[in-house]
């Protein structure tokens, strides 16, 4: 089993879409986290490919300077993902209430999540699902920094540090058969942890977990 019935816990066990139920039109990770993250899709993702932005807000942190074919948007506020202007299209749904997407198999290029992986309680689904809508070859990013809403965010998470959460991530692609070896980056931020609690920009810690969708 990947995770124990207690690791997938959370704190407020309440309707995650009551909690996500009004906007929240504010970016949840520093400057310099975001910076990176859009160097990194600038990178490693291809122009005029087909995207699905996860757990998705009023912002995906694309590069402006590259079009795609199709940016599909998920998530759980309505209102965010309207004012999401690199979306062509989205859907409202709780991942932890429904894991399966009502998206058709092999149909995207690249799968992208970012700060929100912290939040999936039934993992092991969720990733079996970003396997089947990658196309052969498609690549998906997971990213994250030290930063939750510590009562949605599951156990196994909380009480981990940042270095567990990173394995964690591994061990959800490794969980789906079909993905290749993940790639980690880790950024550790050198601030001093004063001037991180304080939002200085730089502060927060940058990790992406990467992985491809091997040929059939």
């Amino acid at each position: 089993m990947l995770l124990k019935p207690a690791q997938r816990t959370k704190l407020d066990e309440s309707d995650d879409r009551l909690f996500y139920s009004y906007p929240r039109f504010v970016t949840h990770v520093d400057d310099g986290f975001i910076d990176q993250l859009t160097h990194l899709y600038r990178d490693r993702l291809k122009p005029n490919s087909r995207i699905f932005d996860m757990m998705s807000s009023w912002v995906s942190h694309l590069p402006q300077d590259m079009t795609f074919a199709h940016v599909e948007g998920h998530g759980l506020n309505e209102e965010e993902l309207a004012k999401n202007r690199r979306l062509d299209h989205y859907f409202v749904q709780d991942l932890n209430d429904n894991p399966h997407l009502p998206l058709e198999d092999q149909s995207f290029d690249a799968v992208l999540n970012a700060v929100s992986v912290q939040y999936i309680q039934h993992p092991e689904v969720v990733f079996s699902e970003i396997h089947r809508i990658l196309k052969p070859g498609g690549i998906a990013i997971i990213s994250f920094s030290n930063r939750m809403f510590y009562q949605k965010a599951i156990q196994a998470w909380r009480e981990g540090n940042e270095g567990s959460r990173v394995a964690l991530v591994k061990r959800y692609f490794q969980a789906v058969e079909g993905f290749s070896n993940p790639e980690a980056i880790a950024r550790k931020s050198d601030l001093p942890s004063i001037l991180q609690f304080m939002g200085m920009g730089g502060g927060d810690p940058f990790y992406a977990i990467i992985a491809h969708r091997l040929p059939a």
